[in-house]
């Protein structure tokens, strides 16, 4: 068995790799990297680890020859090559170049290649962009609405959607959540990004061990001829309770390990109080009931971390306050901050970030799901209390068993059209109008299953949710949850610069 890989640089890429070498079936793995200069060491290290069952192509993700390289005879291709926040923030460029034009390049190779390979897609939670604790869980289908100037997201939504309506054979998409790896402490102290995260926001944690993990079997059953009906869909990345936890929390997990807390080093004024993604997967265990992948509990990968960094727990003899104040204040002042934001005039981002109102400035006024401010914690991250948010249709139903009544209603509940009468199946097309009078096609999987809507509603850039949720039930139903009614703002980008307007000035 022959595969391709992209992404081996990164953290899920890294430990996919390994894993999958592991298997004796794998003959040959055939990875993609750039001509970035660290690259020279990890094909040094690869070749001298692995040999000739490792083979390289280098250039740009983008370039559609390179790619056709990289899967000419492979029997199955792995997509994990991201450019991520913070980068993604702060080089939107480089995030398109990858994020976008990457996939489809690769996308285009393996659907023009002869055999034709499969493909695994690596996407993203950001697609479902903010949740807080009016509705922690979210399943494959719900609404897509990226966070205003989410680059990542922008990008990875469209490049998401052409791998669903290229055409290959044989696909499956993989959203995946957060994820714990090795140099998750290292690699946050050096831009404000952290800042970004909502002290409600539900995060479900898998570690990157997992999530190799996690591939190596779906290659190993695949190569058995074991899980003919895993493909062809789409499916969360998933943790389990174990892994389930706040931003709040998050960030009391890494301190614990030098002896602080989230209220000892941070202040709450220093954070977003929306516009931040995150989930907790009601449907994660999809995944886990196919590959039993999830080992990682997020208490214990924490542990383990410490454990094997001895630097950490030297922190727990340097003051809290010296900690605070050269660690964490000096972040404040990146450009990627929220508070720099507001200290530099920057209306659009502030906006979308912390809303109308000001952010509390003491930890007593905030209210905590972690603290028990909604419920009890424990239950509230069990599967069987979620409330889950409607996709307008009878869900009831097998995919194959959809009519054109069906279709119609999701379109309702969007607020435009299905405009086909005699729907050919799931992935075959269909035509839809948006509200806006805007027509297009998708299949019904893309549409139903995927959350995908119009392709010309901005989608999202202009990001105009304040005043497609009047229309769309379907974006209301969650977009309600931390935005007024009453808001009525458009965020757009003007020369690659944040604009916010109100949505009748919108051009």
């Amino acid at each position: 068995m022959k595969i391709a890989m992209t992404g081996v640089s990164g953290n899920m890429g890294r430990e996919a790799l390994k894993q999958t070498l592991e298997l004796r079936d794998v003959e040959l793995v055939r990875v993609f990297l750039s001509w970035r200069k660290r690259n020279r060491k990890l094909i040094k290290k690869l070749k001298k680890e692995y040999g000739g069952r490792i083979e390289f192509v280098r250039g740009s993700v983008s370039d559609k020859d390179a790619c056709k390289a990289l899967v000419a005879g492979t029997d199955l291709v792995v997509h994990m090559a991201a450019v991520i926040p913070p980068r993604s923030d702060n080089d939107v460029k480089a995030s398109e170049e990858c994020n976008l034009y990457g996939t489809i390049a690769l996308a285009d190779a393996v659907y023009e290649t002869a055999p034709q390979p499969k493909f695994i897609h690596i996407s993203t939670v950001a697609l479902y962009g903010n949740r807080n604790e009016k509705h922690p869980f979210g399943r494959v289908g719900d609404p897509l609405v990226p966070s205003p100037f989410d680059a990542y997201a922008m990008h990875k939504l469209k490049a998401e959607r052409y791998v669903l309506e290229r055409g290959i054979k044989t696909w499956a998409v993989l959203r995946q959540s957060a994820m714990l790896h090795p140099n998750i402490m290292r690699d946050n102290i050096s831009d404000g990004l952290m800042f970004h995260t909502c002290m409600n926001a539900p995060l479900e944690w898998v570690s990157s061990r997992d999530s190799g993990l996690l591939i190596k079997r779906i290659i190993e059953r695949d190569f058995r001829g074991e899980i003919p009906s895993f493909w062809n869909k789409i499916y969360n990345i998933g943790a389990g309770k174990r892994g389930r936890a706040t931003g709040y929390d998050t960030f009391n997990y890494g301190f614990e390990m030098i002896g602080g807390s989230t209220e000892k080093f941070f202040r709450p004024e220093w954070f977003s109080q929306r516009n931040f993604h995150g989930l907790w997967y009601y449907d994660g265990d999809a995944l886990e009931e196919l590959f039993r992948y999830q080992r990682d509990g997020m208490a214990e990968y924490w542990k383990e971390l410490a454990d094997r960094h001895k630097l950490y727990k030297l922190g727990k003899l340097v003051p809290k306050k010296l900690i605070h104040f050269f660690l964490f204040r000096r972040l404040l002042k990146t450009p990627n901050s929220p508070l720099q934001w507001k200290k530099s005039g920057d209306a659009a981002r502030t906006y979308a970030y912390y809303g109308p109102d000001e952010p509390p400035t003491d930890w007593k006024d905030v209210k905590l799901i972690t603290k028990g401010d909604f419920g009890d914690y424990d239950a509230m991250r069990e599967e069987k209390n979620a409330v889950l948010l409607s996709h307008g249709y009878d869900e009831s139903k097998d995919m194959f068993e959809w009519t054109a009544e069906d279709l119609k209603a999701a379109a309702r509940f969007r607020g435009g059209e299905c405009l086909t009468e005699e729907p050919q199946g799931p992935y075959a097309p269909v035509a839809w109008k948006c509200h806006d009078g805007h027509e297009f096609t998708l299949s019904p999987y893309t549409v139903l299953k995927g959350g995908h809507w119009c392709p010309h509603c901005g989608c999202p850039a202009p990001w105009d949710f304040d005043r497609q949720a009047k229309f769309s039930p379907f974006i209301a139903q969650v977009w309600y949850d931390s935005h007024a009614k009453n808001e009525d703002i458009c965020y757009d980008l003007e020369d690659g610069k944040p604009v916010l307007r109100h949505t009748e000035d919108k051009k």
